[in-house]
């Protein structure tokens, strides 16, 4: 999307009639042009293969339709390797595993050719590729389920929005991998949010407060790309900061109970802990007040530090009572009005998958795309809000010309970030680093 085509927030805000599992286009039945109701088997290529991608590829493998897995993709043949065993390993009807070594796809750009021999594409690398991923398959008609975040800056962001708009055009299917959307708790306890229990919302809070995740520590004769790309949870262009790409899950709920998206944000964060070099670039905590058009606040906190408190959770608080997301509502007393007891709710991971497949089947669209694209803005915002120290508002995140993510890749290519002569590299500094 060209820079001349500034996105204000009341343009990119308006329009949307979201629903429990996603955004549905225009009315029902719609037919979808990529694999009518009624075909044959739909076939399922697999985009990134490490352990999200797996359980996505195992999840789709269980649906009811008639489906077969014939194309896998990665960056590394060690990763699709190991994917392909586990997928075999845990799916019983082996009839839904037909990937031959041809369609076993290795590199950078594998993706395109195993995109071309699929109907339905799962796209589970990580997030700064999924632009790209996600255009060339909505481009070919491809029906969709990929991963939170969808970008990493705010131009990938834009190129989503396109992409979602070409998506509802052409009646495609895209499901995110925001499972809360797809959770029983959620929906139930959401429904009667919007249904006015607890009056209007007036703060929020989100949390995502965990010990961190894993490293990989450099072996010997690896480039830098190679590098980056193996431990890809710490670069920028990759990930986006764990803000983005954990904590968007609980600032999307934020969203969905305000049916509506920040306006601006500031915020602090920084390396206090987790200092070391092998944990690249990102922060290991941000605290964010954004702030919505009414004036509601949601306070926002994530941390990667061990031994400190945990909590993935969000609440909110309106002029009738109150809400968190354990499935309970409170009257401003502090009495329960009304929990979610059910224990047997479906896995909402599995969930995405069962009704992104029914959609298909029966000519039906769920297209999650702005939702997504939105959320992964807000987190974007967020982190810009941390990094520079300044109050950021929305228009002039997503009108950022910054970028992060490379116009090439290889593996000796160099990355957009690298480390210095004691292998240190560049962290963020607020007041000093500039975002926009």
């Amino acid at each position: 999307m060209d820079k001349k085509l500034s996105i204000n927030r009341r343009d990119f805000v308006k329009g949307s009639a979201t629903v429990a599992g996603g955004v549905m286009v225009g009315g029902l039945p719609l037919e979808s042009s990529a694999h009518p109701a009624g075909t044959d088997t739909l076939k399922i290529a697999l985009i990134g293969c490490g352990g999200r991608g797996t359980g996505a590829a195992v999840q789709a493998l269980s649906v009811k339709q008639d489906v077969q897995l014939v194309a896998m993709a990665d960056a590394f043949k060690d990763r699709l390797d190991t994917s392909y065993n586990n997928i075999v390993e845990k799916i019983t009807d082996k009839n839904r595993i037909n990937v031959p070594d041809k369609n076993k796809f290795v590199g950078f750009d594998g993706y395109k050719a195993a995109i071309d021999l699929a109907d339905v594409i799962i796209l589970t690398t990580p997030p700064g590729f999924r632009p790209i991923h996600l255009e060339y398959a909505v481009k070919n008609d491809k029906h969709i389920f990929t991963e939170k975040p969808m970008a990493t800056d705010a131009a990938g962001v834009r190129k989503v929005l396109e992409m979602a708009e070409l998506a509802k055009q052409k009646k495609l299917n895209v499901v995110v991998g925001l499972q809360r959307h797809y959770q029983t708790v959620y929906r139930e306890l959401i429904k009667r949010i919007h249904g006015g229990e607890i009056g209007e919302i007036t703060a929020a809070q989100a949390y995502w407060n965990g010990g961190g995740v894993w490293v990989h520590p450099r072996e010997a004769g690896q480039t830098e790309m190679e590098y980056q790309m193996r431990n890809w949870y710490y670069f920028n262009w990759l990930c986006g900061d764990h803000i983005v790409e954990q904590h968007i899950h609980n600032l999307d709920v934020i969203n969905w109970v305000k049916q509506d998206y920040p306006v601006k944000a500031q915020g602090m964060g920084g390396r206090q802990v987790r200092t070391g070099k092998e944990y690249g670039e990102i922060f290991d905590h941000h605290y964010v007040e954004f702030e919505y058009a009414d004036g509601s606040i949601m306070n926002s906190q994530c941390r990667h530090i061990q031994n400190t408190w945990n909590k993935v959770a969000e609440a909110v608080t309106g002029t009738k009572g109150r809400a968190d997301s354990s499935g309970t509502l409170y009257d401003l007393n502090g009495n329960i009005i009304w929990k979610h007891r059910d224990n047997d709710d479906p896995n909402p991971y599995q969930q995405e998958h069962d009704e992104l497949f029914a959609s298909i089947e029966a000519g039906e669209v769920i297209n999650d795309l702005e939702n997504g694209a939105k959320s992964t803005m807000t987190a974007i915002l967020g982190r810009m809000a941390t990094y520079s120290g300044q109050m950021i508002t929305w228009d002039e995140a997503i009108n950022s010309d910054h970028r992060l993510v490379p116009d090439s890749f290889g593996w000796d290519v160099l990355p957009p970030v690298l480390p210095d002569e004691n292998g240190f590299y560049p962290i963020p500094m607020p007041g000093i680093t500039k975002v926009l």
